[in-house]
């Protein structure tokens, strides 16, 4: 199983404001900004309990019939969405990572800043898309946390828009000194 995350964040590293609002994040028209493509390659998604609640808060459920994994430490009941698979785990990374494997699953999309940080932390995020909105926030939730040592990572592409948002792809090199 491989892990991957296709994020935006401000110029400045932030994935939402100090309150978790991405009020700022753009919708341009038709432009899904290699999304759909991505999104269609995936088997499952693992998310942080917090982005889980913000994504509730959606018109609709986007992941389909997609299965969901919320991490969370808290034990209480989260609300499921309409025809969503959603299931939980208080478990560890390596933990879910094998879970995920044992039931086949390939590929995984794995969103939220603190899971994010997490599956680098277990050497468990294979890539990450990285779009950067231009736009400063000053402050709010960054998309890498402290680290214990230097990560690498190997520059695949990058592609910019007309709206100017800039998307890198990068592949963790967990192995590089």
């Amino acid at each position: 199983m491989k892990a991957y995350s296709f994020i935006a964040t401000s110029l400045d590293g932030f994935i939402a404001r100090e309150d978790g609002g991405i009020d700022w994040l753009p919708t341009y028209g038709d432009e899904d900004y290699g999304y759909e493509e991505f999104f269609s390659s995936i088997d499952a998604l693992v998310l942080g309990r917090n982005s889980y609640e913000l994504i509730l808060g959606f018109e609709t459920w986007p992941y389909g019939d997609k299965p969901v994994v919320v991490l969370s430490s808290r034990s209480d009941q989260i609300p499921r969405p309409d025809g969503g698979r959603v299931y939980t785990s208080g478990g560890r990374v390596e933990e879910v990572v094998r879970d995920l494997t044992d039931s086949g699953y390939e590929r995984v999309y794995v969103d939220g800043g603190k899971t994010i940080q997490a599956f680098i932390r277990s050497k468990a995020l294979h890539a990450i898309t990285i779009s950067r909105i231009p736009v400063l926030l000053g402050s709010g939730i960054p998309l890498f946390g402290e680290l214990e040592a230097d990560v690498n990572l190997v520059h695949e592409a990058t592609r910019s828009f007309p709206d100017g948002l800039v998307q890198s792809r990068y592949r963790f090199d967990y192995d590089r000194a």
